[in-house]
């Protein structure tokens, strides 16, 4: 879905949330072969069962890509991704847990290298089907102004 949002019109304490999607094992082996690794934390559930952990836990780069990815449903051309910043994984995804994302829009600033562009701040957090947060991160936005920052601003 498009929604044409330039810098103004981003509220910081706006919150939205995404539908949950349920860990498979498939989500498993497919990150493992399209990122090559095999660790067995993630792909030796006998090997597992004898870790603290007890289990199989999903690789950090799918947890993030899946919790990003249930937040795309929004298409905004005036903005575009500049990075991602403080990813932390607090707790570990297993086979079967379903998590969901909320994105918090946190802060606002001027980009001083574009002057046409602000920097939005949006904090992520994924949680399970518990509430427990097992994905944070800082994902930045630079949003088109209307109109471009003059001066020292």
């Amino acid at each position: 879905m498009e929604r044409i949002r330039f810098f103004e019109d981003y509220v910081v304490g706006e919150v939205r949330e995404t539908t949950g999607r349920t860990i498979t094992e498939t989500d498993f082996v497919v990150h493992a072969g399209h990122t090559g690794d095999f660790f067995p934390h993630h792909m030796d559930a006998a090997w597992c069962a004898t870790q603290p952990f007890g289990q199989r836990i999903a690789h950090g780069t799918m947890t993030f890509s899946i919790g990003i990815g249930l937040t795309a449903t929004e298409i905004n051309p005036r903005a575009f991704t500049y990075g991602y910043e403080r990813l932390r994984f607090p707790r570990p995804v297993h086979i079967g847990d379903t998590i969901r994302s909320a994105v918090t829009i946190a802060r606002k600033a001027d980009d001083p290298r574009r002057p046409g562009h602000g920097q939005v701040v949006e904090v992520v957090e994924t949680r399970n089907q518990r509430g427990e947060t097992v994905m944070y991160c800082e994902h930045i936005l630079l949003a088109e102004r209307r109109a471009p920052v003059t001066g020292g601003a």
